[in-house]
């Protein structure tokens, strides 16, 4: 395990994160996106071709730069906007439940005893 990847396990929240890496930030934008930001670090980080035969340094900067990216993508959007989330995703076009089908759920809910 490298020093990064043993650093990077002590982190825990999106401030975290941003402050390991030195980003700017506006705490208005982490505290109504922090999981957002994560998760599009997560998904950059996995998309990024060739991360695992850097040295230290070049990852770091790597890291750094897909970090701010997954930040400003959430600074002039939303996360219903970004749809990083699945329930972001499933929502689109959805706008109302048919109350016959909360009706039958209920119903089977009832007969399967939950």
């Amino acid at each position: 395990m490298t020093s990064l990847t043993h650093r990077l396990q002590g982190l825990s929240s999106a401030e975290d994160f941003l402050r390991f890496f030195g980003v700017a930030y506006e705490e208005r934008v982490v505290q109504v996106n922090r999981l957002h930001i994560l998760k599009r670090f997560h998904q950059y980080l996995n998309a990024a071709p060739g991360l695992g035969g850097l040295d230290e340094v070049e990852t770091f900067r790597r890291y750094r730069v897909l970090l701010t990216q997954a930040y400003n993508d959430f600074v002039a959007s939303s996360a219903q906007r970004e749809k990083v989330f699945k329930v972001f995703q499933d929502a689109e076009g959805v706008r109302a439940v048919p109350l016959a089908s909360l009706r039958q759920s209920l119903a089977e809910r009832r007969n399967a005893g939950v």
